[in-house]
């Protein structure tokens, strides 16, 4: 009776006991997938440290101690404080920054100024211990008088050649508005540049400036060596500000928008200050070193040409009429041939050198160097014995030759004389066949070159121009009118060239084919926004190489014939000199670089294509003009980077990671 009670009330609790051992399954079995999908080491912390205290106060007044310290809520690293972290009013003694623990420690060494705002820019140089993750553009700022200036200025700077973002240049501003002031007075403030090239000034008292950019190599603020990267402008700049209104996006993650909203800002301005930075041209002239790696002639290396050419005076030779002279475009490399074949063979040569060098008043004086002797890298008898030796080889292995009764030779060949001829199977209809000598020429018989061209099977002489290339010993050039779609043959008989040791070269035969002109497109660039008529316009290849070069016509425009297909990019500057040459600014002499512009996107040329595309060099600010693929300063990526790590690490949990990161348009 009591064992059927039991049954009972056992069956009566059947679905109760059904239910819980259903529950605790289930949570098994979710406990278990979970635990198999969660990766090691949970969460990556990608929250910035945060700022708890600061002594004295951040904005504080009346500042009289020289040491601040900013107390944070984690342990914290500080990246390289000398090129990131800036002083303004800027510091003749460097500050001492050091990170302790949770808190950054500054020493300003320099006495501060009565009635002046400071401010310690860190950039995004502060940085969590453990992950990396960045504070941000933190400044510290306090004044030792009775109120903190408030005003900014802010731009970019960009290289004047390139236009590309120049990072880590110091910029200032002086309210001395004396041209004279960059010379002699330290900027008045500093920020320096990103990677992006912009810059923002901060604590700066109502007034007149004048913005300089300054890559300080000797820490004085000012500029002082023609090696450091300046900018200037005659423009002046008040600062102001009003109140304004940007949109905030609010990102879920780095592909979905959670919200836009408005925020309310004060807006400072200037704020889109443009300063094109430039190094003026180094005409020191020092003689660097003279060097003689091969036996028949040496070379002098100078920092910088002068239409005055060394004066040479053998000691151990006569130096009259003794060498043919090659100079470099420039003229700051020049290169002595040794005629005579008893000089080359001369290990030793001694001279006197007279030439014009930069004083210490930075004029060009003579200098004349004594007894300055010159030696060949390898000597005389080494020489002879690495002859003999390819001599010896040379013969044994005509006597294999002969033993195998194969042909062979019994006169030791003489080396002949190794033109080397840049021309390929296929050309422009602009093309130019460049030939490069060796050693220079001491005859030349044009007679012997010829070139053919093929008209309905038949070959027939073809017109042509053979010229030693302008300002060069060693280089010639052959220019015909090539006509498309035409084959042609170019053959040099032997003996066409000899040199001044009596080398004389080989015969040469190479066909050509020229490209026909549905092989290529044509580019017409419509320029306006400048009534500078001297623009030359340079189209570039994806690594910013000069492809093809013209001068803008009077009507402004540009046109470039016989492109072959590909993606191009157009840049033009302002040739003021008329030499088709950028030329850099000088400052002493009030001249800046000549200006530089870029279409602001890539163009695509295909074969039988022309393209006339309108181009308003000014319709975009500079900073906006070049394309972004071509800039070579490219911004930090760490910030989304460390977004990424948790994105991926939910997925991996199969949930969805929610963080707001706000983007400032």
């Amino acid at each position: 009776m009591k064992k059927s009670n039991n049954i009972n009330r056992l069956l009566k609790l059947m679905p109760v006991i059904m239910i819980v051992l259903s529950f605790i399954i289930c949570h098994l079995t979710f406990s278990g997938c979970a635990r198999m999908g969660s990766p090691d080491g949970g969460w990556y912390d990608d929250d910035p440290p945060r700022v708890i205290g600061c002594s004295p106060e951040d904005q504080a007044t009346n500042v009289t101690s020289n040491k601040i310290t900013i107390y944070f809520d984690e342990f914290i690293k500080l990246a390289d404080a000398s090129q990131n972290v800036i002083v303004s009013p800027p510091q003749l003694e460097m500050p001492e920054i050091k990170t302790q623990g949770k808190k950054i420690v500054v020493n300003l060494i320099d006495s501060l100024k009565p009635n002046t705002t400071y401010t310690v820019d860190f950039s995004d140089a502060i940085t969590d211990n453990n992950e990396g993750n960045p504070l941000g553009n933190y400044t510290y700022t306090f004044s030792t008088g009775e109120q903190i200036d408030t005003f900014e200025v802010a731009g970019y700077v960009l290289s004047a050649d390139k236009l590309d973002p120049v990072q880590g240049i110091s910029v200032g501003l002086y309210d001395d508005l004396a041209d004279s002031a960059f010379r002699t007075k330290p900027l008045l403030r500093i920020s320096r540049t990103d990677e992006r090239g912009h810059f923002v000034i901060k604590g700066v008292a109502p007034g007149e400036y004048r913005v300089y950019a300054l890559q300080d190599a000797d820490g004085e603020f000012k500029f002082s060596q023609k090696s450091e990267m300046i900018a200037f402008s005659h423009q002046t700049y008040t600062p102001s500000c009003k109140p304004d209104i940007r949109q905030d996006t609010i990102w879920r993650d780095t592909l979905h928008i959670d919200n836009i909203v408005r925020v309310p800002y004060t807006h400072f301005y200037p704020d889109e200050v443009v300063m094109l930075a430039f190094q003026e041209v180094q005409d020191t002239r020092n003689l660097l070193k003279i060097e003689r790696l091969q036996p028949d002639r040496f070379t002098m290396f100078f920092t910088y040409g002068d239409k005055r050419l060394p004066v040479i005076k053998g000691l151990n030779f006569d130096s009259d009429s003794a060498f043919i002279v090659e100079t470099s475009e420039k003229k700051d490399t020049i290169t002595y041939w040794l005629r005579d074949t008893t000089l080359v063979n001369q290990d030793t040569l001694r001279m006197d050198i007279t030439y014009m060098m930069t004083d210490t008043l930075g004029q060009l004086v003579e200098q004349t160097d004594s007894a300055i002797e010159v030696l060949a890298k390898t000597p005389y008898e080494k020489r002879q014995k690495q002859l003999k030796k390819e001599i010896e080889d040379w013969q044994k292995e005509q006597e294999k030759l002969k033993k195998a009764e194969e042909p062979y030779d019994s006169i030791y060949p003489i080396k002949p004389l190794e033109p080397k001829y840049s021309v390929s199977s296929s050309m422009d209809p602009m093309g130019i066949v460049r030939i490069e000598m060796p050693t220079p020429l001491a005859s030349l018989d044009t007679a012997a070159i010829h070139l053919y061209s093929q008209i309905d099977s038949l070959w027939y002489r073809a017109p042509f121009e053979f010229s030693r290339k302008d300002s060069t010993l060693r280089f010639y050039e052959l220019r015909a009118d090539w006509q498309p779609d035409r084959e042609y043959s170019l053959e040099i008989d032997s003996a066409a060239f000899v040199d001044i040791y009596g080398l004389v070269s080989n015969e040469f035969k190479q066909g050509i084919k020229v490209k026909s002109l549905d092989d290529y497109s044509t580019l017409v660039m419509q320029m306006s926004g400048l009534q500078d008529t001297s623009l030359v316009v340079q189209l570039l290849d994806k690594s910013e190489n000069i492809v093809k070069q013209v001068r803008a016509e009077a009507d402004g425009s540009a046109t470039f014939f016989y492109i072959n297909p590909g993606v191009y990019y157009v840049r033009a500057f302002a040739d003021r000199n008329g030499n088709e040459i950028w030329d850099t600014g000088n400052y002493d002499a009030d001249l800046q670089p000549e200006d530089v512009y870029y279409y602001h996107r890539s163009i695509e040329c295909k074969a039988k294509w022309d393209n006339t595309l309108q181009w308003n060099l000014t319709e975009r600010k500079r900073y906006q003009q070049k394309p972004g693929e071509l800039i070579k300063q490219k911004s930090s990526k760490s910030k989304k980077k460390l977004l990424n790590r948790n994105i991926e690490r939910a997925k991996q949990l199969g949930i969805e990671y929610v963080k707001d990161i706000k983007v400032k348009k």
